[in-house]
């Protein structure tokens, strides 16, 4: 599939009106609700267009078909997650800036658990759509990132850490639980509809990875 079929049909046109990006962002939401409950395979065109409010020829007018649809979903999913890890500062104080990464990646799991389930779903496939871009863009920004970090331990500001592997770890114990949802629930129970659930999650996780920094 072309990356470069992401960009909308009324996309490409010249005079792009406010209508128009208005009817790109409620296709994309509801292709959203549609593939992450019924995967890229069981979603159809017919589906998002009803989840739309629009009819189906309406809707090929802005994505000409359903992969183009899906990769236009998969890119806004991923440059949302994305940009928790832009804020990273190398200026700020390490502790804050590591405890604030935390907080917005969890945030995001708690607003946005559809995206993250379908960006996971993607990711355990192998990645067949995103993986050049996980290469290019992804990877720069982890690698960039990852030295701010390197610095901070040269300096001996945070303890010696690996920086990756340190990113890696936000990534898996704040996106838990949004792809994992379900089975913090199962053991929960009510306590998820709690406002102090994300509350307590997040004082945990910034608990558990400053003392690991600790320098």
């Amino acid at each position: 599939m072309s990356l470069a079929t992401s960009t909308p049909r009324a996309g490409r046109t010249r005079k792009r009106t406010r209508i128009q990006a208005a009817n790109e962002v409620r296709i994309l939401d509801a292709a959203l609700e549609v593939f992450s409950t019924y995967g890229y395979r069981g979603a159809t065109v017919d589906q998002i267009a009803e989840r739309a409010g629009m009819t189906k020829p309406n809707l090929l007018y802005y994505f000409r078909r359903k992969p183009d649809i899906y990769l236009a979903v998969l890119n806004r999913t991923h440059e949302m997650w994305l940009q928790p890890l832009e804020q990273l500062d190398p200026d700020g104080e390490p502790a804050a800036e590591i405890a604030a990464y935390i907080d917005r990646k969890l945030e995001m799991s708690r607003d946005n658990p559809e995206a993250s389930r379908l960006f996971a779903m993607e990711i355990i496939q192998g990645a067949p759509i995103l993986g050049p871009i996980l290469a290019g863009r992804l990877k720069g920004l982890v690698d960039e990132k990852a030295a701010v970090i390197a610095g901070w331990v040269r300096a001996g500001r945070i303890a010696p850490v690996d920086p990756h592997h340190l990113i890696f770890m936000v990534w898996a114990t704040t996106q838990h639980y949004a792809d994992f949802e379900t089975q913090i629930r199962a053991v929960l129970g009510q306590k998820t509809d709690r406002p102090d659930h994300f509350e307590t999650a997040k004082t945990t996780l910034e608990q558990v990875f400053l003392k690991g920094v600790e320098g």
